[in-house]
């Protein structure tokens, strides 16, 4: 697991390769298996492989234009009433996707909707909860870009490791490796 978390990083630039339906559904299946709080199955996605709809989707806020090269997009989204941390039911969901995207020689990256804008009168959500037909007590959390890496970036090493931002009982003692 610690060799796979140390590969894991975001790619932004994609070949031109289709990730077959059934890398998809087992992306599909990773999401669905995360643990929610208190098992509310609070997480719901959006598989978007359209590439006009990839396109418009890569609008939604600067430095997303490289979701359009993608193969396809994932939108994690969470619904509110039925979890009151859906954003860390939805993150949870979210990181096995990443991770089964590694895993499988695919890559990814996380691109952020909320609390981000589409421009000074529209938040990023908003743009998307539009263009998807979203309901309103649907929350919107991130958008996944997936495809297979057309970029080659090193896996971290254990001098990535900022050890020094572990404490053991205490702020003040620094947990030593």
């Amino acid at each position: 697991m610690l060799e796979l978390l140390k590969k894991r990083r975001s790619i932004r630039k994609y070949t031109n390769e289709k990730v077959s339906d059934e890398k998809i559904l087992n992306l599909i299946q990773a999401a669905l298996l995360s643990p929610t709080s208190k098992n509310s199955k609070s997480c719901e996605f959006i598989i978007v492989k359209d590439k006009d709809l990839l396109s418009k989707l890569s609008n939604f806020k600067p430095g997303a234009s490289f979701l359009k090269n993608a193969d396809l997009g994932i939108i994690i989204m969470g619904n509110s009433s039925l979890s009151d941390v859906w954003i860390e039911d939805a993150s949870i969901a979210a990181s096995n996707i990443h991770l089964l995207s590694q895993e499988t020689g695919l890559g990814s990256c996380w691109i952020q909707v909320r609390n981000r804008n589409y421009n000074e009168s529209t938040s990023s959500e908003e743009y998307i909860r539009n263009l998807f037909n979203i309901p309103e007590n649907i929350n919107i959390l991130a958008v996944i870009s997936v495809g297979y890496p057309g970029e080659k970036k090193d896996p971290l090493t254990e001098e990535n490791l900022n050890y020094n931002k572990v404490y053991l009982n205490s702020y003040s003692n620094e947990y030593l490796k």
